[in-house]
């Protein structure tokens, strides 16, 4: 019954660890869904992808046995660290990330410069705040499979 946050800024492989855990046969979830996550306006008029707390309960709560992976990076997210085993944080060097998002087919975002610049901001913003409450960090410039398996070990899971 472990359950493991996998996060990150853009660009550093949640999406697809987390595709690769579920098709090893594995319980991952990729929250950048309406499933999950929905827009909320802030005071100031902007808006944040947020998780919907109560599914995000739901799924934490039902998980009943094996593996469960949570991909995503949100910020309401440090109210469920509690519930998991691990916080994963994914990070790569960012000439990597966003060579990644150029390349991405499956996620429009970053591909316009003000999106860009908004990942290097998060990049020197955020990052050092998920490093801070992180348990383990995984540096995704080495291959896509040790990064699965290196999330498979917290896991309990021998590969």
């Amino acid at each position: 019954m472990v359950k493991i946050l996998i996060t990150g800024m853009s660009g550093t492989g949640k999406s697809t660890a987390s595709e690769m855990l579920a098709a090893r046969g594995h319980r991952a979830v990729d929250t950048d869904t309406d499933r999950w996550s929905r827009w909320e306006t802030l005071p100031d008029g902007t808006a944040d992808w947020v998780w919907q707390e109560p599914a995000i309960s739901e799924l934490l709560a039902e998980h009943r046995e094996g593996a469960l992976f949570v991909a995503g990076c949100k910020s309401n997210q440090g109210r469920f660290y509690p519930h998991f085993d691990h916080v994963v944080l994914l990070s790569a060097p960012a000439d990597i990330m966003l060579a990644r998002i150029a390349t991405r087919t499956n996620n429009p975002f970053g591909k316009r410069p003000e999106e860009r610049a908004a990942i290097l901001r998060d990049l020197a913003d955020v990052e050092p705040l998920l490093r801070a409450t992180c348990t383990v960090e995984i540096d995704t410039s080495t291959p896509i499979d040790e990064v699965v398996r290196r999330l498979e070990r917290l896991a309990g899971v021998v590969s």
